[in-house]
């Protein structure tokens, strides 16, 4: 038992299960709430934005540097290795926001024949593509085995979730959805984050010459989604300041768990 709960690859698909569980919790007060304002939501949005761009950096490109460097000693190397996966990380993600058919609450449908699917099924899925780079970071930082690292991503990641969730669900009871509905599909869409930390930490594991790499792609996917999804979300409505001071708060958040935690 004790093998199990101090093995980095089940510790990374257990935080990334608890991080996924947070968007259903930040979901509860939809059966209390008839709303919230624009500008609240648009700061929330803006908060989890903010803490995913600190992971990004501090959490998962920092350390992507590091392990590049001590796998394999010349810089120009590590470094190149880090872009790549960087590089690739961000048109994985283009390739998921092109092909598959989804629905932003704002922006409306995106991505091939969004009309062929229900509009419940096309919110689900444009959820799901910003929660998966989320857990295939967690994944990936606790298999790489710095428990500190791994452990500011996903408290961070959970933190960011809550006001995610809760935003998705009153988003869903808008549209005309039970409120019963609206927070299970938030539930149900924080349940792909453990599918990311496990195909993470089980790539990491089998091959740990891909650590760098991995933890580079992670970076790569959360700021693509940051800077194609959620940002361009929170300012449709005008409240892009609101907004922003959200981000501003997410990041120093973030990038106090995670010089606290990883030491």
């Amino acid at each position: 038992m004790d093998d199990v709960v101090t093995s980095p690859f089940a510790a990374g698909v257990l935080a990334s299960l608890i991080a996924g569980l947070a968007t259903g919790a930040g979901a509860l007060p939809i059966f209390l709430l008839r709303d919230i304002r624009a500008r609240v939501q648009d700061m929330m949005l803006g908060f989890g934005a903010g803490v995913m761009l600190a992971a990004a950096f501090f959490s998962l490109l920092n350390p992507a540097l590091a392990e590049g460097m001590a796998r394999f000693g010349a810089a120009p190397l590590a470094v190149t290795v880090v872009i790549a996966g960087f590089l690739c990380g961000g048109l994985v993600f283009y390739g998921a926001d092109r092909w598959l058919p989804h629905e932003h609450f704002i922006a409306g449908p995106e991505g091939a024949d969004p009309h062929k699917l229900r509009r419940i099924w096309l919110f689900v899925i444009a959820i799901t593509i910003h929660n998966f780079p989320e857990g295939l970071s967690v994944g990936v930082g606790f298999a790489g085995g710095n428990t500190g690292s791994g452990l500011a991503l996903a408290i961070g990641i959970g933190l960011q979730n809550m006001p995610e969730g809760l935003v998705v669900a009153l988003a869903l009871a808008a549209e005309g959805y039970r409120r019963g509905q609206a927070f299970l599909v938030a539930l149900l869409t924080g349940l792909v984050e453990p599918v990311g930390g496990l195909l993470g930490a089980g790539v990491v594991t089998v091959a740990g010459m891909l650590l760098p790499w991995m933890l580079a792609l992670a970076a790569g996917a959360m700021i693509y989604v940051i800077s194609d999804e959620i940002i361009p979300e929170t300012h449709r409505k005008g409240f892009q300041k609101e907004a922003t001071g959200g981000v501003m708060v997410g990041f120093v958040v973030m990038m106090f768990l995670d010089v606290v935690l990883a030491q």
